[in-house]
């Protein structure tokens, strides 16, 4: 499964760099987040949980994940492993590119699948990746655009 979501954001690559790796803010600017954690703190990174509603019509489903995060300044990416959750193996990058005043932001969520014999192609390529990681991924970026902006 891959999705990727990309975005021309009107900002500077450091103010949107800033938003997107400062993970434990995003609850306060993403209404679509519950919650952040930073479960264990590194330099430039560590073990972070997330929670984050999809929403399906007046319903919001909860959804959940734990990753180990790392913070490129120099790069302008930040990189996550799901670690715990049904999305577990997820690899997800997030690229900043500066385009004059602009930013161009690509947000790639590569992943095998769960590990449901028979299922597991069909699960993650028609329902978790296009319904829930991408429904969830393009929220995420709008909103990290609008706080920027």
């Amino acid at each position: 499964m891959r999705t990727v979501d990309e975005r021309l954001v009107a900002a500077d690559a450091d103010r949107v760099f800033q938003a997107a790796s400062d993970v434990e803010r995003w609850p306060a600017i993403l209404p679509h987040y519950r919650y952040v954690r930073m479960v264990q703190r590194r330099d430039a990174g560590g073990v972070v949980e997330m929670s984050a509603h999809r929403p399906f019509g007046p319903l919001n489903w909860p959804t959940w994940w734990t990753s180990e995060m790392w913070v490129d300044r120099a790069r302008r990416t930040v990189r996550y492993r799901h670690i715990r959750g049904v999305t577990r193996g997820m690899d997800v990058l997030w690229e900043l590119e500066p385009r004059g005043a602009q930013t161009f932001v690509r947000i790639v969520h590569e992943w095998t699948g769960p590990p449901w014999p028979l299922i597991s192609w069909v699960a993650a390529n028609w329902v978790i990746g296009p319904v829930f990681v991408h429904g969830i991924a393009s929220r995420t970026l709008a909103g990290i655009a609008r706080s920027v902006e």
